[in-house]
């Protein structure tokens, strides 16, 4: 091995991170003294119900293009191939169903809160439970993206700024804050990752050289139909299972079903650009992988690792894609505190004081948003000593999802069912959920999934470094070893 080289971020680097934090605040600040400035619930809850297609079709994406995705993608087609491409196969009917289904119900109903719904069809007690299990699935969404800012590198300035600013924009400006911060912020995002796919693909000889290399390598996939739901990625699990996961994406979660509510129609949108980083990222290392020269220690680090070392001669573009991430950070969780804040007080705290003064809910909202924003950061030092542990936790949120779709999709497709059979339908998803889910990850843990053979002619040498990178969050599929 040669010697290790040390790549640290530039002054350009640290100057556009710090851009990208005062432009969300001040986005946030605006919003808190314009327009009704905050001063009712369906204003600081539900931006008035007056938002434009646009801006929430970006907040839409923004809110589930985390930073683990932004990881989990490259690193995904990277080791395994582009199988992964299959789960696009599920946005379509993943979000055609929502749009004629789920959001028109909502929608019409003029909700606040999705859990409003259940209440309305089955009970009060049906409606509590879909909310504690909501919150219990967004704590651990927050959990994760803590973990992914922290683990393994000393960032704590910057989390701290991250999550003050995020605390700031959400708890002063609202919905409409947070879906123009999701607007700016998928800016930043699309231009962190399509910077690292222009340079990245030049400097491995072109597009042309991308998807020679990556066939060679046995990257390129064909459609596997293999029926064994055991197997790590075939058709049926991502473009059929994918489409549950759609659903309970954008057909339930308070996250989405908010910013829905809060425009003037239904349209919807959704984008994604990790697959195609991956391939540049084979097409530059190929066989001679970072993770197995002991110079990153997860995939997902790979996808960082990747970044400083085309960029190494570029400053500012390393501060630009970890923007980027930091993005897909901020636009998840600042949708997590103002969705929290919503079935907080819509779900839990309205229904116990019917007669609170708008001003006085207006107020409480805001505090719940802060408190939930305080929440975060101490979830941050908590996943700071707890490491590893953290890698079940983006599972899980999955294994939330499908009962609570479950719950919802009982009651609006089957009129005969009533409130005691959704607490135990409730109750029993979860529990199968978990066992599978933990089941899975256990073994995972006892034994690795076989990559793609590689053809190992014309692979370039990967020259030998080491970056001051943050690490993320192991990214959360399964597969039976083979």
């Amino acid at each position: 091995m040669g010697e290790v080289v040390q790549m640290h971020f530039t002054t350009v680097d640290y100057v556009i991170f710090v851009l990208l934090l005062v432009a969300s605040a001040g986005i946030g600040l605006f919003y808190a003294f314009s327009g009704g400035r905050q001063r009712t619930t369906q204003e600081f809850l539900m931006a008035d119900r007056s938002m434009s297609c646009l801006p929430v079709s970006l907040s839409l994406l923004a809110t589930f293009q985390s930073a683990v995705a932004i990881l989990g993608a490259p690193s995904e087609v990277y080791t395994f191939g582009t199988q992964y491409w299959f789960l696009g196969c599920s946005y379509f009917l993943g979000l055609l169903i929502p749009a004629h289904v789920f959001i028109p119900v909502f929608y019409r109903l003029r909700l606040s809160s999705a859990y409003e719904y259940l209440e309305l069809r089955f009970n009060k007690t049906v409606r509590i439970c879909g909310t504690v299990t909501f919150i219990f699935q967004m704590c651990l969404v927050i959990f994760s993206l803590c973990s992914f800012v922290v683990t393994g590198f000393d960032l704590w300035g910057a989390v701290l700024a991250m999550g003050l600013v995020c605390t700031l924009y959400t708890a002063l400006g609202g919905l409409k804050a947070v879906i123009w911060t999701d607007v700016f912020q998928t800016v930043v995002m699309f231009a962190g990752q399509l910077a690292v796919i222009v340079v990245g693909a030049s400097q491995a000889g072109g597009i042309t050289e991308v998807w020679r290399k990556a066939t060679n390598g046995s990257r390129i996939a064909g459609l596997d139909l293999n029926p064994d739901p055991l197997e790590r990625h075939t058709f049926w699990t991502l473009g059929v299972g994918g489409v549950f996961l759609m659903l309970a994406l954008y057909g339930v979660n308070q996250a989405q079903v908010q910013r829905y509510l809060s425009s003037r129609t239904e349209k919807e949108i959704v984008l994604c650009l990790g697959c195609m980083m991956g391939l540049v990222m084979f097409a530059r290392y190929g066989e001679d992988s970072p993770l197995d020269k002991g110079y990153v220690k997860t995939n997902d680090q790979m996808v960082l690792y990747f970044v400083m070392d085309v960029f190494r001669d570029l400053p500012g573009l390393p501060g630009l894609f970890v923007a980027c991430l930091f993005s897909g950070a901020l636009s998840t969780i600042s949708s997590a505190f103002n969705s929290l804040a919503t079935v907080t007080m819509e779900d839990l705290i309205k229904p116990h004081f019917p007669n609170m003064t708008e001003a006085r809910a207006t107020l409480l909202s805001k505090g719940l948003a802060l408190v939930y924003g305080l929440v975060c950061l101490a979830m941050a030092y908590i996943a700071s000593i707890m490491g590893s542990v953290l890698q079940a936790a983006f599972s899980i949120f999955g294994m939330v999802g499908g009962p609570l779709l479950g719950l919802f999709c009982l009651g609006m497709f089957f009129p005969w069912a009533n409130s005691i059979g959704a607490v135990i339908g409730l109750v029993a998803g979860l529990a199968m959920a978990f066992w599978i889910g933990i089941g899975s990850f256990v073994m995972r843990m006892s034994g690795s999934t076989p990559v793609p053979p590689l053809n190992t002619t014309d692979l370039p040498l990967l020259e030998n470094m080491t970056t001051t990178v943050m690490t993320t969050l192991l990214s959360a599929t399964t597969a039976k070893p083979r």
